[in-house]
């Protein structure tokens, strides 16, 4: 596999040359986690283990389970973990998501758990011949039933599940969410511009949570004059763009 070697908010990360390269949605749903601490977290479908690696490096006292099914990303979110010293602290669990809910193990280990799914229906969209971005972008070998029934079961009372999704489907998310206890309590959508409809949504459910919702402000990707916007400056981490080649598809 040839790979190569980025930084993105002071970390760096070994990505697949042709295979799926993480996008701007891994850094959004990384920011969008606001806990004051964590214990242990969980990334589903955690690709190269990006979100979980900039997750442990904001939270120093966190543990980390990166569950990712294709040996190829899992492969290289072993060599992330060593390159950016986490060793003690993050680690790759090789196992199909769709498993979890009648696993014994695990149950109720997480007071954080993320998600970055795919949420392109099989037939939606083109599908990339590389198997590895259409598993990550399609519902392939993860539908949304399942992801929500491993969260529930991955979670502690009043743990939190973090997600960004197409708000196309926002609905269907809400409503699959609800059935497994988990309720939604903060949304943010997130446009290309301030003239744009939503790209994507970020949401966080808690589990066993009361009902009630917060909507926060837009999340705008782009100034009027085409630049980032101060905000996504911030994300990236840098006063500029960073160095990295982010695949932005919003």
């Amino acid at each position: 596999m040839e790979v190569t070697l980025d930084s993105i908010c002071d970390i760096k990360i070994y990505q697949s040359k042709a295979g799926y390269r993480f996008s701007v949605d891994a850094l959004l749903l990384y920011d969008f986690v606001n806990l004051r601490s964590i214990g242990a977290m969980a990334d589903l479908g955690s690709g190269s283990g990006i979100i979980g690696i900039l997750t442990a490096k904001k939270y120093p006292e966190a543990r980390v389970d990166l569950f990712e099914l294709q040996e190829g990303l899992a492969n290289l979110s072993e060599r992330n973990i060593s390159i950016n010293n986490l060793g003690g602290r993050v680690r790759v669990v090789r196992r199909d998501i769709r498993e979890l809910p009648s696993c014994h193990l695990n149950k109720g280990e997480y007071d954080l758990v993320v998600s970055n799914p795919p949420f392109r229906k099989p037939r939606s969209g083109r599908i990339n011949m590389e198997e590895e971005r259409a598993i990550a972008r399609h519902e392939i070998a993860l539908f949304l039933p399942d992801l929500a029934a491993a969260a529930s079961r991955l979670l502690g009372s009043k743990g939190r599940f973090c997600v960004i999704y197409h708000p196309g489907r926002l609905a269907e998310l809400v409503d699959v969410l609800k059935k497994r206890d988990l309720e939604p309590k903060r949304l943010r959508f997130v446009h290309s511009s301030t003239s744009s409809e939503a790209k994507m949504v970020l949401l966080e459910a808690v589990k066993g949570g009361r009902t009630g919702l917060k909507v926060e402000p837009p999340l705008f990707i782009y100034s009027d004059d085409g630049s980032h916007t101060a905000e996504m400056k911030r994300i990236y981490g840098r006063g500029d763009n960073d160095e990295c080649k982010i695949q932005n598809d919003l």
